[in-house]
């Protein structure tokens, strides 16, 4: 099935298919089953999508804004020309564990949990973007910006992190493994 250009609110069931330039908006769609569905230049404002199956899901050129992501599994979605932007959204807990996402712009968002392990975020913007337990293990972090990111703690010397931006009161998420404690009031 093929969809284009439709406005989805509300209680709706979707049916498998490819959505494109479609919008969906106050939609809870938690606990479904995306498995391969496709998303092109799709907007999902203010949609609960907690807990979404996404195995073989494509999303392309998509945005997500005000929505509720917890637990999603983007490390089962299609890797093919995976390409998101994340505006206040709440994606606690959500794999995104060896998926390439470079440019990838996380704006205002709670990522409490979420799994960063070996995936590409270079170049990748996380502007108010809370990390506290995100998980970075081998991942690639090269020229992504970290400076108005809040509670990350990343290892330097488990992951590639060339030419990315930090705050100086952001230095002290580098340093955790090193338990060195840093006087913010000096």
């Amino acid at each position: 099935m093929y969809f284009e250009g439709q406005v989805y609110e509300g209680a709706v069931s979707l049916q498998r298919g490819e959505y494109e330039n479609c919008r969906f908006i106050n939609c809870d769609l938690s606990e479904g089953d995306f498995t391969g569905f496709k998303f092109i230049d799709c907007a999902f404002e203010a949609c609960n999508l907690s807990m979404v199956k996404l195995a073989g899901t494509a999303f392309q050129e998509v945005t997500f804004k005000d929505c509720k992501m917890l637990g999603l599994r983007f490390d089962t979605a299609s890797g093919f020309g995976l390409s998101v932007s994340f505006e206040n959204c709440r994606l606690d807990h959500s794999s995104f564990f060896r998926q390439k996402l470079r440019k990838t712009r996380f704006r205002d968002c709670d990522m409490e949990g979420a799994d960063f392990g070996e995936a590409d975020l270079a170049e990748a913007i996380f502007e108010n973007t809370r990390l506290v337990l995100a998980i970075f293990d081998n991942t690639i972090l090269e020229k992504a910006d970290f400076r108005t990111a809040l509670g990350f703690s990343i290892d330097p010397e488990r992951n590639k992190l060339k030419k990315a931006k930090f705050a100086q009161s952001g230095l002290a998420g580098l340093l955790d493994k090193f338990q060195i404690q840093v006087d913010k009031s000096l």
